[in-house]
């Protein structure tokens, strides 16, 4: 498992009532932005908007104000059911999530993000990232402001123990959630360790990420629902390699 620390957990939870032994691994740290005052400035003029978008948990995490000072009449809306249960988590509750896809395009065939014209949007979002979510709002008449509440930056140190993992063959499948972390563990663990990964399934829930992971000759699984799709397709690869559990 390769996400920020704080939500590995539940993940590698499930894994291991399977049966699984996890091996966590955050290949990202998310620390709060190091400008906080766009943050404030966007919870005190939250009444202004007209719908708000959390791109992710970490959005959640770090940029969810008070569900007390929610307004009422403040549409929310998340990428997928992971950002979703986090804002109800936290006391946000009734939020939209995408049917087609659980991304921004999924997002934006959303029927209340078909015609945005003359409605205020604010997208809680990481400092960077993806422009097309806001760029096609836009584009369709929204007024958008991103207002960036983490940054994510390459873990501290280096991968010694899963260069260890893999070396021992303590690590027969690899989840990926993201290219940027695909990066940065790329770029951390041992030439040893990338012929050992190359050699093992890695598991995306989006075909973007799929795409990146085949550029650097991994053996790419790509599955769809976000880690319920990640799950499915471990537990079906399981089944047909008994050997590798």
């Amino acid at each position: 498992m390769t996400r920020p620390a704080r939500q590995a957990g539940a993940f590698a939870e499930k894994i291991a009532t399977l049966g699984a032994t996890p091996v966590i691994f955050p290949a990202i740290a998310i620390l709060p932005p190091t400008e906080p005052a766009p943050l404030a400035r966007a919870h005190a003029a939250l009444d202004a908007y007209d719908f708000a978008v959390f791109v992710s948990a970490n959005a959640v995490e770090y940029g969810a104000p008070d569900a007390r000072r929610w307004p009422a009449a403040l549409a929310t809306f998340a990428p997928g059911p992971g950002t979703a249960e986090a804002l109800a988590a936290v006391g946000i509750h009734g939020t939209r999530i995408p049917v087609a896809s659980f991304d921004s395009e999924g997002l934006l065939a959303l029927p209340e993000f078909a015609n945005p014209r003359g409605k205020r949007i604010v997208i809680f979002r990481g400092d960077g990232g993806r422009e097309l979510l806001g760029d096609t709002l836009l584009a369709r008449g929204a007024a958008v402001d991103h207002v960036p509440c983490y940054r994510r930056v390459a873990p501290a140190g280096g991968a010694r123990g899963l260069d260890e993992a893999f070396l021992a063959s303590r690590i027969d499948a690899v989840t990926i959630t993201s290219a940027e972390g695909l990066d940065n563990l790329w770029g951390l663990v041992d030439e040893t360790s990338r012929i050992a990964w190359r050699a093992r399934p890695t598991f995306v829930p989006h075909v973007r990420i799929a795409g990146h992971a085949r550029g650097l000759g991994l053996a790419v699984v790509e599955t769809a629902g976000g880690d319920a799709g990640l799950i499915a397709g471990l537990v079906e690869w399981a089944a047909t390699n008994p050997r590798k559990r």
